[in-house]
């Protein structure tokens, strides 16, 4: 289960007990944000995408969304979401519970700069029901990203 290999991933960090298990369902943003009881920006959603020859995921603030021309300059290609099905199978984790832990090492982890507006942000830990409240050095110390990019629309766009 994507949510234990998770739990086992936060144990190498001391950090296993911060998980925040939930009665109710984190699988949106507005979701995670509502039994979380903060904002939904605050929200560190981690959508999985395909590139012709890599599976990345990038983890963004969750009020924003993807700028399809800030990500061709990025990644020299058109932004393809993965499916659900494929979501589950490259990444380990399935839509909900999509986070940047305990990962596939051949999938590459990138931060958007959407995340820096914020001291501490909640991305899911596996299951559609768990979060983990981290400073955005945490984050970035336990995902071990490949870059901090900009690929967002402006919060007033999105």
């Amino acid at each position: 289960m994507s949510f234990n290999k998770v739990k086992e991933y936060m144990k190498s960090f001391g950090k296993e007990k911060d998980i925040i298990e939930l009665t109710e369902s984190s699988a949106t943003v507005d979701l995670a944000a509502q039994a979380l009881h903060i904002s939904p920006s605050q929200i560190a959603k981690t959508l999985a995408f395909e590139l012709p020859d890599a599976v990345i995921v990038i983890v963004m603030s969750g009020d924003v969304k993807i700028d399809n021309h800030l990500f061709k300059e990025q990644f020299h290609t058109k932004a393809k979401m993965l499916s659900k099905d494929d979501t589950l199978k490259y990444t380990g984790h399935a839509v909900g519970g999509v986070c940047p832990f305990a990962l596939p090492s051949n999938v590459k982890v990138f931060l958007d700069e959407s995340l820096k507006a914020f001291s501490k942000v909640y991305p899911a830990c596996g299951s559609s029901n768990s979060a983990i409240g981290l400073t955005i050095s945490e984050l970035e110390k336990m995902t071990k990203p490949n870059e901090w990019i900009k690929v967002t629309k402006a919060r007033e766009e999105a």
